[in-house]
Order: structure tokens, then sequence, then C-alpha cells
């Protein structure tokens, strides 16, 4: 599950973190999101952003719908926290999955407060 850190970082070339997305769906990792994950790291309106549109392209982006809304806000009651973007990457993860992201401090409470077995990775 990919947070707005690991687009960013494609997105500014980091080429470590492109090649470690590569070995992960070459491993056969599913790479997931959500939309509004995409609302924090789109900004061109021209396509300029060649690397964050090709990996786009491999990630299965989820809408967040009334239910996934609503989970997402509990999450955010029961952990204490503000950020709509990160409950909603939370409340998308399943048991097993892990969140590839540049706030890790802000996504363990929510990860702690939806009750399954997801692991936080910084990038």
């Amino acid at each position: 599950m990919l947070d707005a850190g690991a687009f960013v970082a494609v997105d500014r070339g980091d080429r470590a973190m492109m090649a470690r997305l590569r070995t992960a769906a070459q491993a056969g990792l599913e790479l997931r999101s959500t939309g509004v994950v995409i609302t924090q790291v789109w900004r061109d309106p021209g396509g300029r952003q060649a690397n964050l549109a090709r990996l786009l392209k491999s990630v299965d982006i989820k809408a967040v719908d009334d239910h996934l809304g609503r989970e997402a806000g509990v999450l955010l009651g029961r952990a204490g926290t503000k950020d709509a973007v990160d409950a909603s990457v939370v409340a998308v993860s399943a048991t097993g999955d892990r969140i590839l992201t540049g706030d890790a401090g802000d996504m363990r409470p929510l990860v702690a407060a939806c009750g399954r077995s997801i692991l936080v990775v910084p990038c």
C-alpha cells in the first residue's frame, strides 16, 4: 500500500524508491493506493510528472466510498488523529499488507487502531 511519500519520491526521480517498487512488483506484490492519495501528489495538468504517471499505470487505485470513508473516520476517532488521507490508506489495507509512507509516526496510531496486522515501512 503506497502513501504519498512513495509517490513523491518517484516523482522526484528517487532511483532507490523506483527500484524498490519495481522489485516489489516483480515479486508479485500488488501495488495499491487510494484516489485521495493521488490528490496529494498529482499537480501537473500537462502530464510533466512522467515518473509518477508511469508508476500510476502499475498501481491499483482504490476509491474511497461511503463504507471506506466511515471506516477511516472511525479510525481517526480511535487513534485521536486528524489526517483523513492516512486513515483512508489504513482503511483500504488488509492484514499482512505493508504501508510505504513518509509519515510513519502519523500512520502507526491508525494502524494500531484498526486491529489488523499491518506493517508500516518508512520511505
